[in-house]
């Protein structure tokens, strides 16, 4: 564990790109077979490692430590992992060494191995023999909580900067691969052949856009591109070959269980990218539903025949990978698309369509189209260059995305919460509410939550509020003071806004952020529930 410890450790305390990737680069070049394989997993997001909940932690930390003075330590760390890390009484014997400790391969083989009832006593064990930093490293992956500023994108470039191999084609086998990527390690450092896949019906990780900055499409001519709209669902790929049919989610999640009215209507064999959408496709004039009605199929592991007949899901399709074992994504998008209409041309159903290509000849025409789509659960539109492969990751200049303008509410902050990392001492993470009107008079209602679109020197101040005017404490969670004459107003931005049953406000906004501090705005000028409902009925009509 001490080398990967070790890596997180620097990987945590260096800000810039650069840095990470050497520190990356030299892991994997150092650091021997297994354990570099199982490192990389980690911070790729792909080690499948027995989990352990945080209230078993708890439970075991407490055997050793007084409860009061365990809260205060945890109160001033911000981190559990790294406060049982700490405060952790362990390796007593004073002939333990570095190298005596387990290797990461044999946690993760020994950890994997458990049964339900031994989880417990192999994780005390794993704590005695760690210094606090191996504990800490251990502590974040069996809790799943590895956050340390590394995707997998880096990780996998750090890769080809160790290797000299272009970063396309370890990108290309990633998924088809497992940990410890023995075979993987083996051809970078040129001791054996490429791995070749069994099949292509394995994720491929997805080609991303760039948002449109100011000034980039100035740079552009619009002949080069074309458009297409950008829906408000989720990112999916369908693989299917010899039989072998799947459906994965943008990140690599295997949802094919959630969705077997899609999968079981698969009827070739390629890899198609698209996204995933409910209500009708355009064969059968029914209307696109908004994403709160896909978040009814969402994070199921199995569905009802009454769930898929309610909430029937199909695939908008943007692109074709792999037209049977043919990999094709080194074509242009133009030749892609024409190999995919026929594709979806033929298919004996309403499970797919094909994404539409929006007419324009100037970046001023297609930016009034974006202002005003023909449909409300168009947020946006996509631009992709006609000569464009299907590359991995996010390329500049290829493709890009253009979203609406987003919406704009004032709200009061209700209640807030610490963050994690850097974050751990600051109240950062804020519920924020609106007014309604209610048989004892306004009330504040809480309508959504947000973390981020603040400067650091703005967190100074929300922090600052919040321990100044706290009035009540919900464990970790602190209410703060909200009057119509006395409180804090937030300009809340968000992209998109939906009638929702799962919410006590009845509506359910998409992916909200603090746009601004109105310090010179009173609660009482704050935005009502009724101007949130007008956004999702003006948006329907």
């Amino acid at each position: 564990m001490k080398p990967f410890a070790t890596l997180l450790d620097r990987l945590v305390l260096t800000p810039s790109r650069n840095g990470k990737l050497k520190l990356l680069a030299d892991y994997f070049r150092d650091t021997p077979d297994p354990d570099r394989g199982y490192g990389l997993a980690a911070l790729a997001g792909a080690l499948d490692l027995k989990s352990v909940k945080p209230a078993m932690l708890r439970e075991l930390v407490l055997e050793k430590l007084d409860p009061v003075l365990f809260q205060y330590s945890y109160d001033y760390v911000g981190d559990l992992a790294e406060t049982i890390a700490l405060v952790w009484d362990g390796r007593e014997k004073d002939d333990t060494t570095d190298a005596e400790q387990p290797r990461l391969s044999q946690v993760v083989t020994r950890m994997n191995a458990l049964g339900r009832t031994e989880v417990r006593s192999a994780v005390r064990d794993l704590l005695d023999h760690l210094d606090p930093s191996a504990r800490f490293a251990f502590l974040k992956l069996v809790t799943g909580a590895l956050r340390i500023g590394v995707s997998a994108r880096l990780a996998k470039q750090a890769l080809s900067d160790m290797s000299g191999k272009d970063v396309t084609e370890i990108e290309t086998l990633w998924h088809g691969l497992t940990p410890p990527y023995v075979e993987l390690f083996a051809w970078l450092e040129g001791r054996a052949e490429k791995p070749v896949l069994a099949t292509p019906a394995i994720f491929h990780s997805v080609m991303l856009a760039n948002p449109v900055e100011d000034g980039d499409l100035e740079k552009l001519d619009p002949a080069d591109y074309a458009a297409e709209w950008k829906w408000d669902g989720i990112r999916v790929q369908m693989s299917s070959f010899v039989g072998t049919k799947k459906l994965y989610s943008r990140s690599g999640d295997d949802i094919t269980g959630a969705f077997p009215d899609v999968v079981e209507a698969i009827d070739f064999d390629g890899v198609v990218d698209g996204e995933l959408l409910v209500g009708g496709t355009k064969r059968s004039n029914n209307p696109t539903r908004t994403f709160s009605d896909l978040q009814q199929r969402l994070n199921r592991k199995t569905v009802t025949a009454k769930m898929t007949e309610d909430y029937p899901a199909f695939v908008r399709a943007y692109d074709l990978l792999f037209q049977g074992d043919d990999d094709i994504r080194a074509k242009t998008f133009l030749e892609r698309r024409e190999r995919l209409a026929k594709i979806i041309e033929h298919a004996p159903h309403d499970r797919f369509d094909l994404s539409d290509l929006v007419s324009f000849t100037s970046w001023n025409e297609l930016d009034t189209l974006r202002k005003a789509p023909p449909d409300p659960v168009i947020e946006g539109v996509m631009i992709k260059k006609k000569d464009s492969p299907y590359q991995a990751g996010r390329l500049k200049g290829l493709w890009f995305k253009w979203k609406r303008d987003p919406y704009n509410i004032d709200a009061v902050m209700l209640y807030a919460q610490r963050g994690h990392g850097k974050r751990s001492s600051y109240y950062s993470d804020f519920t924020f509410g609106v007014w309604t009107e209610t048989p004892e008079g306004d009330q504040l209602v809480p309508v959504g939550k947000a973390y981020f679109g603040f400067t650091d020197a703005e967190l100074e101040i929300l922090d600052k509020f919040v321990r100044d005017n706290t009035v009540e404490r919900f464990g970790p969670v602190r209410a703060v003071r909200a009057e119509k004459d006395f409180g804090f107003v937030l300009e809340v931005a968000f992209e998109g806004i939906n009638r929702s049953t799962r919410h006590k406000s009845g509506v359910a906004m998409r992916f909200p952020r603090i746009a601004r501090l109105r310090q010179d705005k009173l609660p009482r000028d704050a935005d009502r529930l009724s101007t949130l409902a007008a956004m999702i009925d003006g948006g329907e009509d």
